[in-house]
């Protein structure tokens, strides 16, 4: 009963992981980005919206093609901030801060093209604490979510708007040492988890953890403690990669283009799926995590660059954002960990979970690579316009 209970609850977290990747461009879930300054009573404001959300919101395609142009955007410029300042309400002490949008730009990011709203607001009175209400694309996608980057003066908050925190109250005084390090532990968590790319690569060399490759096929480890340090070695190869690069890039000592470490990173997926399909660097796995490690390491820090970094707290915001990237990382190790070692000498493990688990992880990721490498959308409504 307990090893048909494992099994099934293993390919349900296969086939989640796997369920996720396909329905997504680049390596991000639906996101907008949110940037606010106040002073005083006044508030200035940025906020980035992608355009494959609000072609489900308000339609942007309407000529039926496929393709969003220019000018098909810009004609919808009057929909598109009715429906955003709908749904994004601000409030100080004094009361309510009606937002105004004063201009409407076209940016892109890793994951195609946002629409970018550029906001002004009053409240009337000098503003203390701000209260935030948010609900963009809350009747379409549950998953969406908003980051906010408050500002005021050098002190900088920051919080994960969506469902589960739809309306918070932001002091403007700035926070303490240790509310930062826990917001941006929170954001490294949150983008772990969405991170597409990065959840298939670590799983693809999860996947073999638990199993040895002997005379051509794949059998059982004999002990747990030697598959738990495997996944140790493995897991802080690829921490101390990313770290590494992760900071370099933040603090600008180190860039790389975009579109070659986004198209790094699918190879890495690919490679690493393919190695458990038929094993080339086996006893080299732990080389190989902190080498594409590096790559992955590029990849987060454009998430950082997307939630823009204050520059008073700029090493405790980097070490919060690591520590939740880690954490997340170790919830999906422990998740995993224990179920494949139960199953790992049976048929469905190896056959059905490791090989062809494998072989789909390789597929999606091809699919990501062929979009960024040669900068074609096989998707739609990844925001490139015709």
């Amino acid at each position: 009963m307990m090893g048909r209970l494992s099994t099934l609850l293993l390919a349900a977290f296969a086939a989640l992981a796997l369920s996720w990747a396909p329905a997504v461009h680049a390596h991000k879930a639906s996101d907008s980005y949110l940037n606010l300054a106040v002073e005083g009573e006044r508030i200035e404001g940025r906020w980035d919206i992608a355009l494959r959300d609000l072609e489900l919101a308000v339609g942007l395609d309407t000529n039926g093609d496929g393709a969003l142009t220019w000018d098909e955007v810009r004609a919808r410029h009057g929909a598109i901030a009715a429906y955003a300042l709908a749904r994004l309400k601000l409030s100080g002490d004094a009361g309510d801060c009606p937002l105004q949008v004063t201009q409407q730009l076209v940016d892109h990011h890793t994951d195609g093209a946002y629409t970018v709203l550029m906001l002004r607001g009053a409240c009337g009175a000098p503003v203390e604490s701000l209260a935030i209400g948010y609900t963009l694309l809350a009747e379409l996608d549950p998953q969406h979510r908003g980051l906010l980057a408050l500002r005021h003066g050098a002190a900088t908050s920051t919080a994960i708007l969506g469902p589960d925190n739809a309306r918070p109250r932001l002091r403007l005084a700035e926070p303490a040492r240790w509310r930062q390090l826990i917001e941006y532990i929170g954001q490294g968590v949150w983008h772990i988890w969405i991170g597409f790319d990065h959840i298939l690569f670590l799983l693809s060399l999860l996947l073999p953890a638990v199993l040895l490759y002997r005379d051509r096929q794949w059998i059982g480890r004999a002990g747990f403690r030697d598959a738990g340090l495997d996944v140790v070695r493995v897991v802080t190869a690829f921490t101390l990669a990313h770290s590494l690069t992760l900071t370099l890039a933040a603090l600008g000592i180190l860039a790389l283009p975009s579109r070659l470490v986004e198209s790094a990173i699918a190879a890495s997926v690919i490679v690493a799926a393919l190695n458990n399909l038929r094993p080339l660097y086996q006893r080299g796995r732990v080389l190989f995590a902190f080498g594409f490690g590096l790559l992955h390491g590029f990849g987060f820090a454009s998430v950082l660059a997307d939630l823009g970094l204050p520059q008073g707290t700029l090493l405790m915001s980097l070490v919060g954002f690591n520590l939740g990237v880690e954490l997340g990382q170790l919830a999906i190790v422990a998740a995993f960990l224990p179920l494949a070692w139960w199953l790992r000498n049976g048929q469905f493990y190896r056959r059905v979970v490791m090989l062809g688990g494998s072989a789909t992880i390789a597929l999606v990721a091809g699919f990501w690579l062929v979009e960024r490498a040669l900068d074609v959308k096989l998707a739609p409504w990844t925001g490139v316009f015709a």
